[in-house]
């Protein structure tokens, strides 16, 4: 199968159809010029890449090797000789992605390639990568103006790049890609993250376009609204995977993940983002609770966990979404509980935010995602015993905003322990005193955090806590993290040593996925 594959391959022009414009050299004097001299060049390359209108060929781009096991594709080149019109390079991003698309079609699925094949194919989607890159390089800005009618509407990050999809074709997956990477294994997929990753990362590269993306991912969460209305009548919110309860000026938001020692997955992502706008748009409530509930976990049978961190049986399953829980995530409800919700109207000046102190309950552990929670919470009470921890080392991924914001709470030489070489600190480590302000015995833990919603329910603290925030994290500094995270973790998820890792945690749990 793969060798027919590849030399039906070998056969097929390397100006075929949906090759970007393949009028080539004959393009005539109204082509775009490219912003390289191209006396000579209009033509397809010698190793078979498309020809760029009024630019050179472009090394670096999808090639018909005659030899369908050859190794991969030259390194990309740069530019493929974009002109800085926005619709002409959308039209050449478009034929080039199209083309990139046609031949790794001709390949078989990702687990079925040879190692020659998996380099081309990962070759060809690298080429269009930086393809993508040089096209947000120069149009950042107008595209995120048009997805947005020149920033009068705030789409959420999944109807962004879908939007994205549709205007501007090669520069995100498209639904249909979308849905057949969500039916395989994490292992499995052509990795159309990364692609998501790379436009996104450079949104918020943009201090116009990312400001108002981080402004806009602030709003409650389509339904929130609805839900409040029922909160307000009972005082309690039943969510597949969390519950909020209203005692007093608290809101308390319970994970209910126990099946997974409350480990986070797509579903408990969503809710929480429920609960915390619930909780914020309530304005009986003054200060929010986070804490884990029991859990049915067979070795923890009944005991309350705070969390275990990412769920990496749904990760291994290819169910741990970049767009809704990785980046959405950071820019969703953990940016929520730091920065409160925007508001916007004629009484504020511009966009603002308005948010509540909160307090994290942390029985047994709070592990990964977990103690990223932490970093945020004004007040974090620990039952003794217990332990924080940021696995990054052996998890292989990015800890989301840990590396932001740890590094301020214990200092740099800790919190590389910590990330880089996966310490633990547990409640009888001094260390734990810059990172949990009481420890108590597990039968102490409820009182505490009712007078922690008392200490915290001042009418001052709330906007004191917003010029806390202002001074630690500026926006601007939030807005550099995001873009280069939004990057290096769609590539850390699908690269080979967190395979292998999750196919180990895989193998361990002695369970196939789902």
């Amino acid at each position: 199968m793969s060798d027919g594959a590849g030399r039906r391959e070998a056969n097929l022009p390397a100006n075929g159809p949906g090759t970007p414009d393949s009028r080539a050299a004959s393009a005539g004097p109204d082509a775009p010029a490219g912003p390289r001299d191209s006396a000579a060049s209009g033509g397809p390359s010698a190793s078979g890449g498309p020809a760029v209108p009024g630019g050179p060929a472009f090394s670096g781009g999808p090639t018909a090797s005659a030899d369908p096991d050859a190794p991969g594709d030259p390194a990309p080149s740069g530019d493929p000789g974009f002109c800085g019109d926005l619709a002409a390079d959308a039209k050449l991003l478009a034929g080039y992605a199209a083309e990139t698309e046609r031949r790794l079609a001709l390949l078989p699925a990702r687990p079925d390639r040879t190692a020659a094949e998996a380099e081309r194919a990962e070759g060809l989607h690298e080429d269009c990568r930086a393809v993508r890159h040089a096209f947000l390089a120069r149009h950042a800005d107008a595209v995120y103006d048009e997805l947005t009618a020149g920033r009068t509407l705030r789409p959420r990050l999944p109807e962004l790049a879908a939007e994205a999809a549709v205007r501007f074709p090669g520069l995100v997956p498209d639904a249909a890609q979308l849905a057949a990477e969500g039916e395989r294994l994490q292992a499995h997929k052509e990795g159309r993250a990364i692609d998501q990753g790379i436009f996104f990362g450079a949104l918020l590269r943009s201090p116009t376009a990312g400001t108002h993306l981080i402004e806009s991912m602030l709003r409650p969460a389509p339904g929130s609204a609805a839900r409040l209305a029922e909160f307000r009548r009972t005082d309690r919110l039943e969510l597949p995977a969390v519950l909020l309860e209203r005692r007093g000026e608290g809101a308390y938001v319970t994970f209910r993940n126990g099946h997974c020692l409350n480990a986070e997955d797509d579903r408990l992502i969503s809710d929480l983002e429920t609960a915390v706008d619930v909780a914020l748009l309530d304005d009986r409530i003054r200060v929010g609770v986070l804490r884990g509930g029991p859990v049915t976990h067979r070795r923890h049978a009944g005991r309350r966990i705070f969390s275990a961190g990412i769920n990496l049986k749904e990760l291994h399953a290819g169910r741990i979404s970049f767009v809704e829980f990785l980046l959405g995530r950071e820019l969703g409800y953990v940016n929520k509980l730091a920065r409160g919700l925007l508001r916007e109207g004629p009484a504020a000046a511009g966009a603002t935010t308005a948010g509540k102190p909160w307090v994290g309950v942390v029985d047994a552990f709070a592990i990964g995602g977990g103690m990223q929670l932490l970093l945020v919470l004004d007040r974090v009470i620990a039952e003794e015993g217990a332990f924080l921890s940021l696995p990054a080392a052996d998890e292989g991924i990015v800890p989301g905003l840990g590396n932001l914001r740890l590094t301020r709470l214990t200092g740099a030489r800790t919190a590389r322990q910590v990330i880089l070489a996966g310490r633990r600190i547990r409640t009888s480590d001094p260390a734990a005193a810059l990172l949990v302000d009481e420890v108590l015995p597990a039968a102490a833990l409820d009182a505490a955090a009712e007078r922690a919603v008392r200490e915290l329910a001042g009418p001052a603290v709330a906007a004191n806590r917003a010029m806390l925030t202002l001074a630690e994290e500026p926006l601007e500094l939030l807005r550099g993290y995001l873009a280069e995270f939004a990057v290096v973790q769609a590539r850390r998820i699908h690269s080979p040593d967190v395979l292998a890792k999750t196919e180990r945690h895989q193998a361990r749990s002695g369970r196939a996925p789902a």
